[in-house]
């Protein structure tokens, strides 16, 4: 059965895709939840249209998020201290909030729900993922140390 997406649809596709899935799938939870819509050459015809139209629109939207990944790119290293024990492995995590933080001190705000980081329990020098658009990623080097006492 071909649809097509209203919104994204993670293992499946992106917003005003067509893709061809099982019919159950499609009948019983995509259509009935408003995630998609079934691909009749009417409704293929006003996506084109929609497309059509918005295509400056989403032209923009991507040109804005490669400027911000250039400026992501050329980013001061980041830093976040914090308590760690004596084997050198660190109390918590460190997440997606705390490299939002350190960006937004540097001036640049990204949503945290945009960047990805991978499970960090230990001091050392790690890599997190921004997505900025479903075609424009930036990696952002951080590294994470022990904080000093402060006297």
């Amino acid at each position: 059965m071909e649809i097509i997406l209203k919104e994204n649809v993670i293992g499946l596709g992106y917003k005003d895709d067509i893709v061809n899935v099982k019919n159950g799938y499609g009948r019983n939870y995509l259509i009935p939840t408003g995630k998609a819509v079934i691909a009749s050459e009417s409704a293929k015809k006003v996506l084109a249209e929609n497309l059509k139209q918005r295509a400056h629109k989403l032209a923009k939207i991507k040109a804005d998020a490669e400027a911000l990944a250039e400026k992501l790119a050329n980013v001061e290293p980041i830093k976040i201290a914090t308590k760690v024990s004596s084997t050198g492995s660190i109390y918590g995590s460190v997440n997606s909030l705390h490299i939002a933080e350190a960006l937004a001190a540097q001036g640049l705000e990204i949503d945290r729900k945009a960047i990805e980081v991978k499970d960090v329990k230990e001091v050392g020098s790690y890599t997190a993922v921004v997505r900025l658009h479903k075609e424009v990623s930036a990696e952002i080097p951080f590294e994470v140390v022990a904080e000093t006492a402060e006297a």
